[in-house]
């Protein structure tokens, strides 16, 4: 028999199941994953082997800072100037697709295609649907410039 206790199953005696409030459960199709489990860290590893070999341990502050190994900072500063230069990169894509929409909406009045002469609903929908990209696009690229103010500037919006 398999009993659930709250988030546990279980396998014990009946007697014990019913101790603890346990409920059978009638199917027995129950499929259990384990959590990853909590890794030690290097330093409480060697500690015993410290302690055992009669050597003086460290006191506690010192210990943190020796477990620790040295993190350089060159490779978050690397990344933050790869992810400005992405950002400056799709920054110049959105205002170069908002020209593009700016010149195809031509203020409001785009030049009509051959089926949309004789269908004005067609020609409405393409104004919509193209003001709608220029909203969007717009929202982008205020976006874009918010994330390159965060990551410390941006040095190409000036144009």
């Amino acid at each position: 028999m398999i009993y659930r206790c709250g988030n546990e199953y279980t396998n014990t005696r009946p007697d014990d199941a019913q101790v603890r409030g346990c409920k059978v459960l009638e199917s027995g199709n129950v499929t259990v994953v384990q959590g990853t489990r909590v890794h030690r860290p290097i330093a409480s590893v060697a500690e015993p082997a410290l302690g055992q070999s009669g050597a003086q341990r460290p006191s506690s502050g010192a210990q943190g800072m020796e477990s620790r190994p040295a993190q350089p900072q060159q490779p978050d500063e690397g990344r933050g100037s790869d992810a400005r230069r992405i950002l400056q990169t799709e920054l110049k894509k959105a205002m170069a697709r908002q020209e593009e929409l700016e010149r195809e909406y031509n203020g409001g009045t785009p030049e009509k295609r051959g089926d949309e002469s004789r269908n004005h609903q067609r020609y409405l929908d393409r104004v919509a649907e193209i003001q709608a990209n220029l909203a969007r696009n717009a929202s982008d690229i205020a976006g874009i410039r918010r994330e390159l103010e965060r990551l410390g500037g941006d040095r190409s919006s000036s144009r």
